[in-house]
Parts: C-alpha cells; sequence; structure tokens
C-alpha cells in the first residue's frame, strides 16, 4: 500500500508543515495508524528539503530523511528503517529555497548524537567559506547542543546545484578535529553519487566537545 501527502509548506520552519493525504485530508498516523513504513519519497519544487516523523504528543521522531527536486526521485534511494505509524504521528518537512543570491548557498545537515538527532542549517554560505551551521529549531552550535556525547552521523544537502567542498569539526580552540569532502547531487549532474545528499557519514565515533562547531565549505552553481 502506499499513499500521498502533500503541502504548500512555508519556508525555514517545521510549524504548521504537516503533510496530509492527498485524498482524505488526513495526517498519516490517523489515516495509517499501525502501519509499517519501509519507503519514503518526498519532493519539493526547488531549493533543499528535509522531512521527519514525529510524534505530535510526545514529540520523538521515529524516521527522518531528505526531500529531492520534483522529478528526480528514485526508488533505490527511498528504502529507510522499517518503522510503525503511530495514531499520533504526522509527517512535517523542513524546505529552504535557493538562496538566489551570487555565490552563496543554503545548506541543511541531519546530525545523530548519542544525546540524540537534530537538523543543522546555514543560510547564504559564502562560496569557499568555512561557516559554522546551527540547529534549525534552536540556532546552537554543535558543541551547545551535543556537548559531552558522541558524534554517530552526518548527513549534508545543499540548494540544487551547490557543490559540498568538504566539512569540518572544529574544536573549542579552532583545530580541526575531522574533515572529509563534499561532492553534488542530482541526476542532472555527472559527477553525483544522490539525488539526496552531497555528504553522508553513517559511521562516525567523535567525542563532542563545550565549544566545538560544525562548518560546511560549499560552491554556488
Amino acid at each position: 500500500m502506499s499513499k500521498v501527502f502533500t503541502k504548500s509548506a512555508t519556508d525555514d520552519v517545521w510549524s504548521g508543515n504537516v503533510l496530509l493525504d492527498s485524498i482524505a485530508g488526513q495526517s498519516i498516523g490517523i489515516l495509517i495508524p499501525s502501519t509499517q513504513l519501509t519507503f519514503a519519497q518526498a519532493e519539493y519544487e526547488a531549493g533543499l528539503m528535509a522531512w521527519r516523523l514525529q510524534n505530535a504528543q510526545s514529540l520523538r521522531v521515529t524516521s527522518r530523511g531528505w526531500g529531492v527536486k520534483a522529478g528526480q526521485n528514485c526508488m533505490g534511494e527511498a528504502g529507510i528503517s522499517p518503522v510503525t505509524v503511530a495514531p499520533n504521528d504526522i509527517l512535517t518537512v523542513y524546505p529552504l529555497p535557493v538562496d538566489g543570491t551570487a555565490q552563496k548557498s543554503n545548506v541543511l545537515a541531519w546530525v545523530r548524537t548519542t544525546k540524540g538527532v537534530e537538523l543543522f542549517k546555514a543560510k547564504a554560505v559564502a562560496d569557499n567559506t568555512a561557516t559554522a551551521m546551527k540547529t534549525a529549531v534552536n540556532d546552537q552550535t554543535l558543541g551547545d547542543a551535543f556537548f559531552n556525547s558522541t558524534l554517530q552521523s552526518i548527513s549534508v544537502q545543499c540548494e540544487d546545484g551547490c557543490t559540498l567542498d568538504s566539512i569540518q569539526i572544529i574544536d573549542e580552540m579552532g583545530g580541526v578535529v575531522f574533515t572529509a569532502q563534499g561532492n553534488v547531487r542530482g541526476a542532472t549532474t555527472p559527477a553525483a553519487k544522490s539525488n539526496e545528499y552531497n555528504l553522508d557519514l553513517p559511521r562516525l565515533a567523535i567525542g563532542i566537545g563545550k565549544g566545538w562547531s560544525f562548518k560546511v565549505i560549499t560552491v554556488s552553481e
């Protein structure tokens, strides 16, 4: 069984961006409670977008991922870890537009640690400039949000056409603790590995200290 959920979403917020069934106009928890989900495909018109499955009462997030530009979805990337829909669950999205300014880009990242998972963002990132990402909701740095935890994974999505040169984990003294190179994404870019992410690091084990930051270096289209 497959269902389609839609929303004319507002940029730069989770609040109010609840997807509803295209036929019945109901949220996912009301429409298909106790159903196991094994894949999810999300699309946006332009820019970039994160999605999550969340319990509206407890706020617990049980699944999350990336949207892709409309027309570039691939079932090969749509698989998710099996999750059972609870009656209070809702699907929400967090979109950002293309920045629109020359040599600047918008970036999102899912960051998972032993303390939990948060969406990070950086807006109007200047080309070739290491720029700190902060939590999308509370505007906290990596060290503020996850001090004394272990970084387990990072997945980064840049706006359409943007190249992620690299990411950096920076300690309180400004030293580079960890760095990794990124890529482009999207079906129209020959070098791209994925339509969903510019970088995906699923197996990390880096202790996070107070005052640490997570930075991205990008190159716009």
